[in-house]
């Protein structure tokens, strides 16, 4: 069977069983839609809420804690087993919270579809949602309209659509009715108008072929389905973090109990109370040894990034992808729209007159015309005065104030480049309508790729004519000077020539543009005839110009590490020029095109990536083919984009990053973050929120380990030494849930370090914990030990042997050890006295809480609960003199390492 492309109009009207004239009838189209259902790409289900609160119990250290809550319940310790049980709802809370609020945002992300639509049924024009579209409607498409369904064009007059959301392709395309022999990529289907896609100029009817999944659209969200989502180097490493850990705990549990059971074994007085007792010490490691406000702890971190970053024009969808942003080593990126403002501008002018520069941004009607370096006055340079005219003149677009300081273009995007050119220059089509007014047109087609306009002038018609140089020149026989008009001679030729080869050097598109004049309307407007013996006007230079901020974004990605890669759907060299004016690649640096990557076995495109900073011309199974290189480099790979095309890489990458306000439904929905105010450099202050946040991450898990492990030894020890239980299971989940969790909390609010953007981004298989963290973690944790154990002796010794008075010592010591060293975690690198001792506010209030509660547990009305005693004021003072001696060794370590160095 032929393809839709491939089809007559009138064999795909047949097909549909449908009318051009009439369209289908109501009844028909009703029958259609309960036969294909509506016009919707579909999305994956979401979890139910039964399933989301199982999710949050698939993690290693709830479940520990969930053993330990049955083990205290099995030997008689409710209220232990009551606090376990509250700790793991509040995790559990929280964390299906936080999914739900997740999928609250993505789904108030509207669908890519049209909201109205307008067809032809029952032989009359109608309005419907675009919803209730069917295969066999036919649509009529006016300038500015959006394609709701796939068509195949039945009738096109100078029908244009802007299809770089689907193609990367920024300039419009023209359609047409012709059938399609061959099978052509769909960049080429120039007789199909595709879903998403918009309308440039012109009018138009198309037939719907494809509604819903089954649309080019519709694929590529099935691909995006296709992906697997994969966890983010935060999520794998607390994984990891979180089996070593319990793994750990459970054997040192299990030593500890075997060790017990051996002893009263081996002594001749093993009872069932001695085994229970055991139990208990091993439970009471458990505890110690799990930092159950970690998942917490992190949920919270991440939801306060959100917001940060929300202020920051950066809406973040998922909440581990904070982190991965900031862990990027390398940010794959469209360019049309996304490093250029995806407005077409001319920037060079060449007329008889010699080479001119156009000053200005995107589509804003202000700039300045430069003739080596030297301010022109268009209306007073003649050549440059009837070039501009022309280019206004010959043009269907329209220029128009969107808002207060945003300028719009309405109709093809290289029309309206003319257009903004010809009103630097003072030149307003309104104006110039008036006095040169439109009587009739040839429209331009791809086969003459020329466009002609005729208008009144008091000294006759004047036909003003555009199109490509080389086939535009080639008609011309005279040149307009300043001094009026003359044969057009070789040399003239050559430095037309000349100037169109060095404007496209620079990735320039160029077009030409002449006119000549009739005293009155040929009676025949036959292109051939008219459009020959013309005056040669001049050549546009035009770009879609880079971003201002997107250069100084990619600048400082590089100071922090980041390799930006440019990959687009565009021309080679025009993607290497504005790669090469952003410092992504320099000009002679080589570019990959789509074609290429289809010849590379998977391990030479591995090794291509690494050195590779440009490909064009490519398609979504390229960039994801990219991705997936990139990942089996060990790169954490950012991609950002806007386009529909875009969307399966933004799926595939560790994180995905769409824009918000060129970007398309598809492509925000997919994404990780939405970047609001479509700004490049956004990226880096995520990228900065990121590296922030992760390493506030690090500090407040290496507090807690250290803290819990301080625990650990501090009963293992008692154990091996014969010492009685220096800690009870309930002091140790108070420890752990209150004094740890407030200062853990507030580390993870800590300000950005002076050099967060001058480090080299983390490898992805870099460790949660480093070297030198670890470290730091097992210094302060061996010297905590010994301060709680010597605080528990000396409560044993100056109390002749009261168990109570030496676990209170060391319940008190463990506290305060814990709240100082807090300090001390705020950095691994700077000394809490270069980060100012009290400037994380946050801190101040966590540590001034936890002290709080350090003094209730002890005096308060939980002290029968704690089973604590009241020290004196000479115990007081031998206790304060502990608390910093682990703080004051972590201090010290850090120093001695910048001594070193």
């Amino acid at each position: 069977m032929k393809l839709w492309f491939q089809m007559t109009t009138e064999e795909i009207v047949k097909h549909f069983e449908s009318s051009e004239e009439h369209g289908l009838s109501a009844e028909e189209a009703a029958r259609r839609l309960s036969q294909y259902g509506y016009n919707e790409i579909k999305e994956n289900e979401q979890d139910s809420l039964w399933k989301k609160i199982v999710n949050q119990f698939k993690n290693i250290l709830v479940l520990i804690l969930l053993t330990a809550c049955v083990l205290s319940i099995a030997v008689g310790e409710v209220a232990d087993a009551l606090v376990i049980i509250m700790i793991i709802i509040l995790n559990t809370a929280l964390g299906v919270v936080q999914e739900s609020r997740a999928e609250k945002a993505l789904a108030a992300i509207k669908k890519m579809n049209a909201p109205t639509s307008k067809v032809i049924r029952d032989n009359q024009l109608t309005v419907i949602a675009s919803r209730e579209l069917v295969p066999g409607d036919v649509v009529v498409l006016d300038a500015g309209d959006y394609i709701p369904a796939d068509l195949r064009i039945l009738d096109a007059f100078n029908l244009k659509t802007e299809e770089a959301s689907l193609t990367g392709e920024s300039v419009s395309v023209e359609k047409n009715t012709g059938e399609i022999t061959d099978a052509v990529p769909l960049a080429e289907r120039h007789n199909m108008a595709f879903m998403g896609t918009v309308v440039t100029t012109g009018r138009g009817h198309g037939i719907v072929v494809a509604t819903a999944m089954g649309t080019e659209i519709g694929k590529i969200a099935g691909m995006i389905q296709a992906v697997e989502q994969e966890s983010t180097p935060l999520q794998i490493k607390l994984e990891h973090f979180g089996k070593v850990l319990g793994l750990l705990c459970l054997a040192v549990c299990a030593v500890v109990f075997l060790l017990g059971i051996y002893s009263g074994y081996h002594d001749g007085n093993l009872t069932l109370s001695e085994i229970q007792s055991m139990l208990l010490i091993s439970v009471s490691l458990a505890v110690a040894a799990i930092p159950e406000g970690l998942p917490t702890v992190v949920a919270i971190v991440l939801a306060f990034g959100m917001q940060r970053m929300a202020k920051k024009n950066a809406i973040v969808k998922k909440l581990h992808s904070v982190e991965t942003l900031g862990s990027v080593s390398v940010i794959c990126t469209d360019k049309t729209g996304t490093l250029t403002q995806n407005q077409m501008t001319a920037v060079k002018l060449f007329t008889a007159n010699g080479v001119f520069s156009v000053t200005g941004n995107g589509y804003n009607p202000t700039g300045q015309f430069l003739s080596d370096d030297r301010l022109i006055k268009p209306k007073s340079e003649e050549t440059l005065d009837w070039l501009l005219r022309a280019c206004l003149l010959c043009n269907d677009a329209q220029l128009k104030l969107a808002d207060e300081q945003t300028w719009s273009i309405v109709g093809d995007p290289t029309e309206g480049a003319l257009l903004v050119v010809a009103a630097k220059g003072g030149y307003h089509k309104e104006e110039m309508s008036t006095i040169y007014p439109r009587i009739q047109e040839l429209p331009f087609d791809s086969d003459r790729k020329m466009m002609t306009t005729f208008h009144k002038a008091e000294e006759g018609i004047l036909a003003f004519t555009k199109g490509a140089p080389d086939l535009l020149l080639n008609r011309c026989t005279r040149l307009r000077t300043n001094k009026g008009v003359r044969l057009l001679t070789d040399a003239d030729k050559q430095a037309i020539r000349q100037a169109n080869q060095e404007m496209a050097s620079q990735a320039l598109r160029v077009l030409a543009v002449a006119y000549q004049d009739f005293e009155q309307l040929p009676s025949m407007l036959n292109p051939e005839a008219i459009e020959q013996d013309l005056i040669f006007l001049g050549l546009i230079g035009m770009i879609d110009p880079p971003r201002s901020e997107a250069k100084l974004a990619v600048h400082t990605c590089q100071e922090a590490g980041i390799r930006t890669i440019m990959i687009t759907g565009d021309h080679p060299d025009t993607a290497a020029a504005i790669a090469a004016e952003l410092g992504i690649a320099a000009q002679e640096q080589p570019v990959i095109t789509g074609q290429m990557l289809d010849s590379l076995p998977p391990e030479e495109l591995q090794q291509q990536v690494q050195t590779t900073n440009v490909f064009a011309r490519v398609s979504p199974n390229h960039k994801l083919a990219i991705i997936n290189a990139l990942q089996a480099n060990g790169y954490v790979t950012a991609m950002t984009g806007d386009g529909v095309n875009d969307a399966p890489a933004l799926k595939k990458a560790d994180i995905g990053v769409a824009m918000g306000r060129t970007g398309t439904d598809v492509a925000k929905a997919t994404a990780d973050i939405v970047i609001t105010d479509d700004n490049f450099a956004t990226i880096v202050s995520a990228v900065e929120e990121g590296r922030v946040i992760y390493a506030n991450i690090q500090k407040f898990v290496y507090f807690l380990l250290s803290c819990n492990a301080s625990e650990v030894l501090a009963i293992f020890f008692a154990i091996l030494l014969g010492w009685p239980i220096p800690l009870l299971p309930i002091q140790l989940l108070w420890v752990n849930l209150v004094t740890d969790g407030f200062p853990a909390l507030a580390l993870g609010m800590e300000k950005k370090e002076p050099d967060v953007m001058q480090r080299k981004p983390r490898t992805s298989s870099e460790p949660l914990l480093t070297r030198n963290l670890l470290w730091l973690t097992g210094i302060q944790s061996l010297v905590m030990n010994i301060t709680v154990l010597g605080a528990f002796q000396y409560g044993l010794n100056a109390t002749n042997g009261s168990l109570d008075t030496g676990r209170t010592f060391a319940f008190i010591t463990l506290m305060a050890t814990q709240i100082v060293c807090a300090y001390a975690a705020r950095s691994e690198y700077y000394s809490v006295f270069e980060l100012g001792f009290f400037t994380n506010r946050n801190l101040n209030i966590g540590v001034g809480l936890s002290l709080f509660l350090l003094i209730i547990s002890i005096y308060g009305p939980l002290e029968g609960i704690f089973k604590t005693v009241h020290p004196g004021i000479q115990d007081w003072l031998v206790l304060s003199g502990l608390a910093p001696i682990p703080f004051i060794a972590a201090e010290l370590y850090k120093l001695s390492r910048k001594y070193w160095k």
